[in-house]
């Protein structure tokens, strides 16, 4: 029906241009009135209602009226052929190659090691007067290709990345830090929060545009002697250079950062109260107090095999005295530096004075206390007991429906995403219906418009979130329909979920019998292997929504909690290994099993196997950039 309807359009529009001209010369002739213009003007107004006068003018109306027509009909045309063009220049890469780009690209960012950063001579330092902005090729990479503009400020492309990346080691963090089978209390989900908005919008942004290089320790165009941060867009700058160093220090122990109280107090407002140092950051009461923490060993650390020192950046509310060492820091004064190149910054991050439009990261309060709690340097905020939570705020841990499925749909989510009907697949065209299918899987109660449009595309113009929605919900309805004449998506006032009794979630399944073994005071090991059984792969395995890792995470925990219950249980230490070796295989990244697997050895008399557990453990923490958590004792001695 879609090609025929196009079919009859191209034909009505061929006859709409080309009918009338066709017609008019073959009945009329060609308007081309003998003896002239001048001489048919002349006896129109001598006579202007004569027949050939009339006939005349309904001619030239009717040319009139075509040509009108041709008009609207043209930028129309051209109006469309270049919003395709514009797209074809923007089109994204399919979902599977975005989560394939992006884990080379994350992998990159932490292994691939950022060069030295080059010794300055004297030479290098730029007169007196001088500006300090860079060059037009300093700033290529950083300003002119581009970067990732969110609500609450822009970032180079190369940051945007270590966003990413840090992101990634937040999630693992969590896995490494989870002790399944303990007190509810204790795993609540509450580590498990949604990112913010502008996270959750930096991290789509790097999935379609993956970063192929990591940013540099010193940001490009810093002069090296210290600069000063004036105008609208001031503290927005200084946000940005404390998140891009604090990023790069995650994988880069010797990039260092140094702060005054009162710096951070500007920039971050009550939310410096939260702020801890730590991975890169160092906090100090006086300019006095920085240039000690200059010369300590931290912020003096090489740089690359050349033993060359990268300097640390000093963030100060005041320009520094002569203490501070040369050379072993770059001062950044928020505010007015008569002895070096002062800066003036506009809101959107364009120094004012390069032509070549050299833009640094900027960032507001909110945004930088959000990626500061990514890189946990920022204690998250403490819950609000007197309102009850956001619907939003945790995982849902209520078991799914459980009435029977009167129209044989049934939608498998652990593992690849599939949409089966009578155990044949339903394909669907568009990526975004499997993110729309499995967000409304884990959201068991259903999602508003607003918030799921926000999830699948993060950092899009609202007036462009609706109708996306809208068509892929449009698409699952007619799929659904066209094969068993079901509904699949239930809608009430501006709420969609997936329809409970029309179809089958395994998801769902897997949460009721983890509801049902954790209730259960008879027979406890079957219903823990019940739930091994249920989990059939991680949630929607090789997909890298921004929205999705907490509910893997949590759908995941649901069979180490089987795992840990069946280990705590077992009749011998040979089976508790056992199970416990096959939670480690869910998540090779949690501490608390390692640990239980190698006191277990160790109990045994497995020494040797036990070393190689940790070291092999210690191992796979040190590739993804993390190392073993305090609690853990090496070898289960």
């Amino acid at each position: 029906m879609r090609w025929t309807r196009q079919v009859v359009s191209l034909v009505v529009l061929v006859v709409v241009l080309a009918g009338p001209p066709l017609l008019l010369v073959m009945v009329v002739g060609w308007p081309s009135p003998g003896g002239g213009v001048r001489l048919v003007v002349w006896q129109w107004i001598r006579d202007p209602l004569t027949g050939q006068n009339l006939m005349l003018m309904a001619v030239v109306l009717a040319w009139l009226l075509w040509a009108f027509v041709a008009y609207i009909i043209t930028v129309r045309v051209a109006v469309r052929m270049w919003a395709g063009v514009r797209w074809l220049r923007r089109l994204p890469l399919p979902t599977p190659w975005q989560a394939t780009a992006t884990g080379i690209a994350g992998a990159a960012a932490l292994t691939i090691p950022t060069p030295a950063t080059p010794a300055v001579g004297v030479d290098a330092v730029p007169p007196t007067g001088s500006t300090g902005l860079p060059t037009p090729d300093e700033g290529e990479r950083a300003g002119l290709d581009g970067g990732v503009a969110v609500a609450g400020g822009w970032l180079p492309r190369e940051v945007a990345g270590q966003v990413t990346v840090a992101v990634g080691l937040m999630w693992l963090r969590r896995r490494r830090g989870y002790r399944p089978h303990s007190r509810p209390a204790d795993n609540d989900g509450a580590d498990l929060t949604p990112l913010p908005s502008t996270v959750a919008a930096i991290t789509a942004a790097t999935a379609e545009y993956p970063v192929s290089a990591p940013a540099a320790v010193l940001p490009v165009g810093v002069p090296p002697t210290g600069v000063g941060l004036v105008g609208p867009g001031a503290l927005d700058a200084a946000r940005g250079l404390l998140v891009s160093v604090l990023l790069t220090a995650m994988r880069q122990p010797d990039a260092q950062v140094v702060i005054t109280r009162r710096a951070g107090d500007m920039l971050l407002g009550p939310a410096v109260e939260r702020l801890r140092p730590g991975s890169g950051l160092t906090i100090v009461d006086t300019i006095a107090h920085a240039a000690l923490a200059v010369a300590s060993p931290p912020a003096m650390s090489t740089d690359g095999a050349d033993g060359r020192r990268a300097p640390a950046i000093l963030i100060l509310d005041a320009p520094p005295t002569d203490t501070v060492v040369t050379g072993a820091a770059v001062p950044v004064v928020l505010g007015p530096w008569p002895e070096a190149a002062v800066w003036h910054v506009d809101a959107d991050g364009h120094t004012a004075d390069d032509t070549a439009g050299h833009r640094i990261c900027v960032l507001d309060e909110v945004t930088t206390t959000d990626l500061l709690t990514v890189t946990g340097h920022l204690d998250p905020p403490a819950p609000d007991t007197s309102a009850a939570p956001a619907p939003t705020a945790r995982i849902p841990r209520q078991a799914g429906p459980r009435r029977g499925n009167s129209s044989g749909l049934r939608l498998r989510v652990l593992g690849e995403p599939e949409l089966l009907v009578g155990g044949s697949p339903v394909a669907l065209r568009r990526s975004a219906a499997w993110q729309a299918l499995v967000f409304l899987a884990v959201h068991v109660d259903g999602a508003d418009s607003h918030l799921m449009a926000e999830a699948l595309w993060p950092g899009l113009p609202a007036h462009r979130l609706t109708g996306r929605l809208y068509t892929t919900l449009s698409e699952l309805r007619t799929a659904a329909r066209t094969t068993t004449g079901a509904t699949i998506i239930d809608r009430s006032g501006d709420r969609y979920r997936l329809h409970p009794t029309n179809v089958d979630v395994d998801l769902w399944h897997l949460h009721t019998t983890a509801d049902h073994a954790a209730a259960t005071l008879t027979d406890t090991a079957a219903a823990w292997q019940a739930v091994i059984t249920a989990y059939t792969g991680d949630l929607a395995t090789g997909h890298t929504w921004p929205w999705l890792e907490p509910h893997r995470i949590a759908a995941r925990r649901r069979a180490l909690d089987a795992y840990a219950a069946l280990a705590d249980t077992a009749p011998d230490p040979h089976t508790a290994l056992a199970h416990l070796q096959g939670g480690i295989r869910v998540d090779p990244y949690n501490a608390d099993l390692h640990q239980q697997a190698a006191r277990i050895l160790s109990d045994l008399g497995e020494q040797a196997a036990a070393v190689v557990l940790t070291d092999r453990y210690r191992k796979r923490l040190t590739a993804a950039g993390l190392s073993l958590d305090g609690a853990f004792v090496p070898g289960g001695a």
